[in-house]
């Protein structure tokens, strides 16, 4: 998939993995649902560790976006909840490690508490 990625100096610049805004080319666009830290044979959190539970949250995302027909390379927009922004620059790294260039559009929220005591959540959407 192609996508264009719109930058300008006009607006400040990108604080992560993610850029100004992306122009998705024809196709299907799906919109995925959040997906925490759980692990899917059990429904458990993975662990009670931030970085694990970000990890577990873009692999079950991945499991869904290659359910729909698509790969990470489809995400065009993701949007991050954290229930402690200070681990902002934690969840920026990890995502960077996952998610290839160029990167979706993002925007992250902190949030006072997620489902079954989460401590992050992401949600996507994207073109195939």
């Amino acid at each position: 998939m192609f996508k264009q990625i719109i930058h300008t100096d006009q607006a400040p610049a990108a604080v992560g993995p993610y850029s100004q805004a992306v122009v998705a080319p024809e196709g299907r666009t799906i919109y995925l649902s959040g997906q925490i830290g759980l692990e899917p044979g059990t429904g458990d959190l993975v662990s009670e560790n931030f970085e694990g539970q970000v990890r577990q949250s873009f692999a079950n995302m991945q499991a869904v976006i290659e359910a729909a027909g698509g790969t990470l390379e489809n995400i065009v927009k993701l949007t991050l909840y954290l229930t402690d922004l200070s681990k902002f620059a934690s969840a920026n790294a990890i995502m960077a490690d996952i998610i290839p260039q160029p990167f979706p559009a993002r925007s992250t929220v902190g949030v006072d508490s997620l489902p079954k005591g989460a401590q992050f959540e992401v949600e996507a959407i994207i073109v195939v």
